[in-house]
C-alpha cells in the first residue's frame, strides 16, 4: 500500500490569505477606469464645476473620506483661463471659450471679441443631428450654459438670453430661471407657451420633482428647478445627479447619431465668492456625484467622452495649516476670481488630447478633434 503523505497546508494557507488580503485592499481603493478602445467620440459629456480650482477640489476630496470620482480619470491636463481683455476670466468668456473655441472680452455670452455672433460646439453638433442638452444648479440663463446656445452682448441680458434659448431647439434644458420666460418684464411673450407649441414638454418645480420624471424621446424637454436661481445643495437642493443621468438616458435615445451635454455645478463659484468653505466643499462634493453618473455611463458605453474642468477659479481658496480631514480650515485671497490655470480631466475616446497645458480656447478644438469632426483653423488672436 502507499503510506499516505503528511501535507503541510500552512505555506498554501498563508498564500491564500495574502491573496484576499491585497484583493480586499486594492478593493478598497478608488480605482482608474480603463482606457477606451474606442479612438472616436459618439457623445460628449462636458461637466463644468464653476470656479473649481486645485483648492476646491483638495478640500472636497478630504472633506469625503479622501475620495472622489474625479480620481478616476485617465488623463489630466490643465487650461489657462485668462480672457480677452483682461487676466482674470469671468464665465462668459470662459464659456464661450469652450463653446466657440475664441477668446472673447468679459461678459460676453457667444460672441467674438468684436461683437460677432460664433457658431458653438452645440449648435454645431445640433445642425448635424446630435441630441444636445444643457444643465446648471444657477437659473438656465446664467453665463455659463448661456453662451453654449446664445448670443447677447453682455451676460445679465436675462430675458434676452432667455429668448434665445427658448428659439434654440435645444433637446434637454434644466435649471432655474423660470421667471425670464413666462413673466418678462421687456415684454408680454410667454416663451413657455411657445416653447410648448415646438413640441416641448415644459414643467417645473410646483408641478413635479424631477426624479419623478421620465420624458419622451418624441418631444423635447424643459424643466424649471426654481423661479429664479435654485436652493443651495445644503439647503436642499438635490437634482444635479439625477439631472444628468436623466439625460444621458434621454439624449440617448433622443438621436441615434450622438448627444452632447453640458452640465454646471454653477454654486461652487458662489462659495468662492462669499468665502465659505463649507458652501464650496458641499457643492463640490454634489457636483462630484453628478460626475459619477457621467463616468458610469461612459464606462459601459464605450463611446463617450466625458470631460470635468471649470471655467476659472473662485476665491483663491487655499487650505491651511490645522486643517484635517474632519475639518478643512479654509481661507481665500479674495472675493472674486483668480488667473490660476484650473485642471482638465478627460475620459474616454480622444481622452488622451487633454493632457498638457494648453489655452481653454483649445478645448474646443480637442472636442471636436475627439469626435472626428474637420479640422478648423485656429482663430487668429486665441
Amino acid at each position: 500500500m502507499t503510506k499516505r503523505q503528511n501535507i503541510n497546508f500552512a505555506p498554501i494557507y498563508r498564500l491564500g490569505l495574502i491573496i484576499a488580503l491585497i484583493v480586499v485592499f486594492d478593493a478598497c481603493r478608488v480605482q482608474q477606469l480603463p482606457p477606451s478602445e474606442k479612438t472616436t467620440a459618439r457623445n460628449i459629456i462636458f461637466l463644468i464645476g464653476d470656479g473649481m480650482g486645485m483648492g476646491q477640489i483638495s478640500a472636497a476630496l478630504f472633506a469625503n473620506d479622501n475620495r472622489l470620482s474625479l480620481e478616476q480619470f485617465t488623463h489630466i491636463g490643465f487650461q489657462k483661463t485668462y480672457s480677452a481683455n483682461d487676466l482674470i476670466t469671468d464665465s462668459a468668456a470662459g464659456a464661450t471659450a469652450f463653446a466657440c473655441g475664441v477668446k472673447t472680452y468679459n461678459g460676453a455670452i457667444g460672441l467674438t471679441v468684436d461683437s460677432a455672433a460664433c457658431e458653438t460646439i452645440l449648435e454645431e453638433l445640433q445642425g448635424k443631428g446630435y441630441a444636445t442638452g444643457l444643465v446648471a444648479t444657477a437659473t438656465i440663463v446664467h453665463a455659463t450654459p448661456a453662451a453654449f446656445a446664445a448670443h447677447q452682448p453682455i451676460r445679465v441680458f436675462y430675458e434676452e438670453i432667455a429668448q434665445d434659448l427658448a428659439e434654440s431647439n435645444i433637446d434637454y434644458l434644466v435649471g432655474g430661471g423660470k421667471r425670464y420666460f413666462d413673466r418678462r418684464e421687456k415684454d408680454d411673450r410667454d416663451l413657455i407657451r411657445e416653447m410648448e407649441s415646438r413640441n416641448y414638454y415644459v414643467t417645473n418645480y410646483l408641478e413635479h420633482e424631477l426624479k419623478d420624471l421620465v420624458p419622451s424621446p418624441m418631444s423635447r424637454f424643459c424643466y424649471f428647478a426654481a423661479d429664479k436661481h435654485p436652493l443651495t445643495k445644503a439647503a436642499g437642493r438635490d437634482y444635479l445627479p439625477r439631472a444628468v443621468s436623466l439625460g444621458i438616458s434621454y439624449l440617448t435615445r433622443r438621436s441615434d447619431t450622438g448627444f452632447f451635454l453640458m452640465a454646471e455645478g454653477s454654486m461652487i463659484d458662489w462659495g468662492g465668492h462669499s468665502n465659505d468653505g463649507t458652501l464650496v466643499i458641499e457643492e463640490a462634493k454634489d457636483f462630484d456625484r453628478a460626475i459619477k453618473e457621467a463616468l458610469n455611463f461612459a464606462r459601459r458605453d464605450g463611446e463617450t467622452l466625458v470631460l470635468v474642468t471649470a471655467d476659472h477659479e473662485s476665491g483663491g481658496m487655499a487650505i491651511n495649516p490645522g486643517s484635517s480631514f474632519e475639518s478643512i480650515n479654509a481661507s481665500f485671497t479674495t472675493n472674486g476670481h483668480t488667473a490660476a490655470m484650473v485642471p482638465v480631466f478627460a475620459f474616454g475616446p480622444g481622452a488622451e488630447l487633454f493632457d498638457g497645458i494648453y489655452e481653454n480656447t483649445e478645448i474646443y478644438y480637442k472636442m471636436r478633434q475627439a469626435l472626428g469632426l474637420p479640422e478648423k483653423t485656429v482663430a487668429q488672436g486665441q
